[in-house]
C-alpha cells in the first residue's frame, strides 16, 4: 500500500529546474531511499514533503490526502517527521527536554489547564514522560538523558534527533542523511536502529543518504536521481549497477 506519493512532480527555482517530472511511491512498512551525487534535487524532495516549497506542477499525496493542502506546520500532525543534516537541536536544553519538545503535536490541555496543573495536564505529563522514556531505552540514550546538547558528542546528537523525531509518533520517518560524520561504528549501529524501527515500531523510513553501504543494508528500495529526475528506481543491487547511475557517478567511459 502506497504511504507517501510523488506525481509528476516539478519545482523550479529561477531558471535552474531542481526536481524534473518526479514520480514515485513509497509504501507503507518499507525502508526507501534516495541516493544521487550533490544537487540531484535529494533535498528537495524532503522539503517538499515538508512544506517547505510548492512544486510547480505535480501532486505530493500522504495517506490518501493531497499533501499541498496542508501547511508546513500542519505536516506533522499528519504523522510526518524528520532529521536535518545539520543537527538543529536546542542547544541548552537536556536530551529528555529536547525528546518532550517532540510531544507538542500530541497536546491536548490548554495553558490554564497547564498552570493549574490539573488532573488533565498531570495525565498528559505522564503519557508523554512515558513515550519518551521508552524511546531513550530503544536508542541506549539512558546515559545522556540529563545531559545538555551543548556537551555531547556528535554521534549521540544524531540519535537524539533521530529520537526526537520519533517522539512525534510518526507515520513516515523523514531521514536526512542520517550517517553524516558518524564513525564506521556508528554508521553500524545507525543501520540496527533504522532496521529496528520499520520492525518494532512499525514506521516507513525514507532516507536521503551517501553511505552506500548503509543503503545497501537496510533499504528495501532505492531511487537514484540526477539533475532533479530520476535515473533508476529498484532494489539496491539493482540500482548500483544500472547504466545510467554508474555513469552519474564515474562518468562516461571512454
Amino acid at each position: 500500500m502506497s504511504l507517501l506519493a510523488f506525481e509528476n512532480v516539478t519545482l523550479k527555482f529561477g531558471g535552474l529546474t531542481a526536481v524534473n517530472d518526479l514520480s514515485f511511491e513509497v509504501h507503507e512498512g518499507e525502508v526507501f531511499a534516495i541516493v544521487g551525487p550533490n544537487g540531484a534535487g535529494k533535498s528537495t524532495v524532503f522539503n517538499l514533503i515538508s512544506r517547505f516549497y510548492t512544486p510547480h506542477a505535480g501532486a505530493i499525496r500522504f495517506d490518501g490526502h493531497d499533501l499541498l493542502k496542508v501547511k508546513p506546520s500542519g505536516v506533522a500532525a499528519f504523522g510526518v517527521a524528520r532529521t536535518f543534516q545539520n543537527i538543529e537541536l536546542f542547544e541548552h536544553a537536556t536530551v529528555l527536554q529536547n525528546l518532550l519538545v517532540g510531544r507538542h503535536r500530541h497536546r491536548r490541555t490548554n495553558l490554564v489547564s497547564e498552570l493549574l496543573f490539573a488532573p488533565s495536564a498531570r495525565r498528559q505529563e505522564i503519557e508523554n514522560r512515558e513515550k519518551v522514556e521508552e524511546i531513550i531505552d530503544f536508542l541506549d540514550l539512558q546515559a545522556f538523558r540529563d545531559k545538555l546538547i551543548s556537551g555531547l558528542p556528535y554521534g549521540v546528537r544524531k540519535v537524539v534527533e533521530v529520537a526526537r523525531a520519533l517522539a512525534t509518533d510518526p507515520k513516515l520517518l523523514l531521514l536526512d542523511e542520517p550517517a553524516s560524520g558518524l564513525s564506521v561504528e556508528e554508521t553500524t549501529d545507525m543501520r540496527w536502529w533504522i532496521d529496528d524501527i520499520r520492525r518494532q515500531m512499525g514506521i516507513t523510513v525514507l532516507m536521503v543518504e551517501h553511505d552506500m553501504g548503509l543503503v545497501s543494508g537496510v533499504s528495501d528500495r532505492v531511487l537514484a536521481m540526477a539533475d532533479g529526475a530520476m535515473l533508476a528506481l529498484g532494489s539496491p543491487a539493482q540500482v548500483q549497477s544500472h547504466p545510467a547511475v554508474v555513469e552519474a557517478y564515474l562518468g562516461k567511459a571512454s
